[in-house]
């Protein structure tokens, strides 16, 4: 790939989404549009990224805070080439560089890489990306002679043998530095919306004895630009597909991958089987051979071979080799599951250490905990963890069985091979091989039934007893 500056144009004020968030902030396949467009500017070989915003500018910003990116604004907004003229110190220092447009996540490293290519064998002054489309309609028109582009005549402009022409303007650029800015400058604004086209330094140039040349794209698809809420769900539905087609393609099976939500930076191994309705979400890692059952939704998790997860919610875990959750489980961020754990239906775990072959089978709460090898936590028992005001440690350690319905109040240990009696409410240490009980003796009433109810009649008490 060549090395070149990128000028993503991203000052739109993207009034159709109806929005608070900037445009290029709407995420698709989990990241942003703007990111989209970044990455693949830098997988082409852009050793420079400069973003032209607008009105959002500082929601922008702090978004990309963390990344090498510049940023330049355009204060008034007076069309593409206005846009393009703040860029022009920031691209002092590069021979060439390509204008993409920050709405526009579905082009490819590829296709950017290809142009800048094709624009240095050509020693082009300036390359303009085409595209040959079915329906034309509403794009500007190109002309060539050869490989030249002579103009590019928009639609509403265009004559009756121009509106025939079916290869269009893609949009992207690639510009010698050394010339651009100074055709920009004699770009005018007579026009209905008194805005300054990027597109008019075609004929400048041309005009000018420089050398315009057309790269035509392979694929149309890369142009699916967003301007409101239907056509961000057609770029995620396009974008979505390929991701799942891909991953089939690697050896994972989707049982029906119509139901599915994966996003772009999911990584899954093979003989992999994803049911319908599950949602694999951010920088999710699945290993090989395992299943997936929806509805699931998977967040920022790492999860090893051979795992099994059932209609389950999972959010910044990891989980080993062997691991079984659900049906209906909560692990919420901060869990860390060892090999061959079972987490049963309607468990919630919330920053948890698991050791392995330790089963929490259902109905309960372990939060903050950290809990040994082999233990055995029956039905109903809830980690008190919170004192109204801090979060405190629950230990239990290897072996240890924890009877139905207990409450364990931190911070407490409990001592490897101990058990604890269901129904007991546990609140300071239980020793090794021990066995807790913490709960009021059992007392009978004998006759205490009869008595009572020989004592009502028609529902209310007698001589208020």
């Amino acid at each position: 790939m060549e090395d070149f500056t990128a000028v993503i144009l991203a000052a739109g004020e993207g009034v159709r989404m109806k929005s608070d968030l900037p445009k290029v902030l709407h995420k698709v396949c989990g990241l942003p549009i703007l990111t989209h467009v970044i990455n693949a500017a830098r997988c082409a070989g852009a050793n420079k990224i400069i973003v032209v915003v607008g009105k959002d500018a500082e929601k922008i910003k702090e978004t990309y805070a963390n990344e090498d990116v510049e940023f330049v604004v355009q204060k008034e907004q007076k069309g593409t080439g206005h846009a393009l003229m703040q860029a022009q110190s920031a691209v002092k220092g590069s021979t060439h560089f390509v204008v993409l447009y920050g709405d526009m996540p579905m082009v490819t490293a590829e296709s950017i890489g290809k142009m800048a290519c094709f624009h240095r064998e050509q020693n082009a002054n300036a390359t303009v990306m085409t595209a040959k489309v079915a329906d034309p309609t509403g794009y500007g028109r190109i002309i060539r002679e050869g490989s030249r582009v002579l103009d590019i005549r928009e639609h509403k402009d265009a004559n009756r043998q121009e509106m025939a022409i079916n290869e269009i303007n893609a949009g992207f650029y690639c510009f010698d530095t050394s010339l651009i800015f100074s055709a920009l400058s004699k770009v005018g604004n007579n026009n209905r919306q008194g805005e300054y086209y990027l597109t008019d330094v075609v004929k400048i140039l041309n005009q000018e004895g420089k050398k315009v040349v057309a790269f035509e794209l392979e694929n149309p698809e890369e142009l699916h630009g967003i301007n409101n809420r239907r056509q961000l769900a057609e770029v995620q539905s396009i974008m979505q597909k390929k991701i799942i087609d891909g991953w089939m393609d690697e050896g994972v099976t989707f049982i029906n991958p119509g139901t599915c939500m994966v996003d772009c930076e999911v990584k899954i191994g093979r003989d992999t089987t994803i049911y319908p309705g599950v949602i694999l979400e951010g920088k999710t890692r699945i290993g090989e051979g395992c299943t997936i059952i929806g509805p699931s939704r998977i967040k920022d998790t790492v999860i090893g071979d051979c795992c099994e997860i059932s209609m389950s919610q999972i959010d910044e875990c990891i989980l080993e080799e062997g691991v079984k959750i659900g049906p209906y489980s909560n692990l919420r961020p901060g869990c860390k599951l060892s090999s061959k754990v079972k987490v049963g239906d309607f468990v919630e775990l919330k920053n948890s250490k698991v050791g392995e072959g330790t089963k929490i089978p259902h109905l309960s709460y372990v939060g903050d905990a950290v809990l040994g090898k082999h233990i055995n936590i029956g039905a109903g028992v809830i980690f008190v963890n919170y004192d109204g005001y801090k979060k405190h440690q629950t230990v239990v350690q290897d072996n240890a069985f924890i009877g139905c319905n207990s409450n364990l109040v931190a911070p407490v240990t409990i001592k490897a091979g101990s058990y604890v009696a269901a129904g007991s409410t546990i609140t300071k240490e239980v020793p090794e091989d021990s066995l807790a009980i913490a709960r009021a003796r059992q007392e009978n009433k004998i006759g205490w039934a009869a008595t009572r109810n020989n004592n009502l009649k028609g529902g209310v008490e007698v001589d208020g007893k």
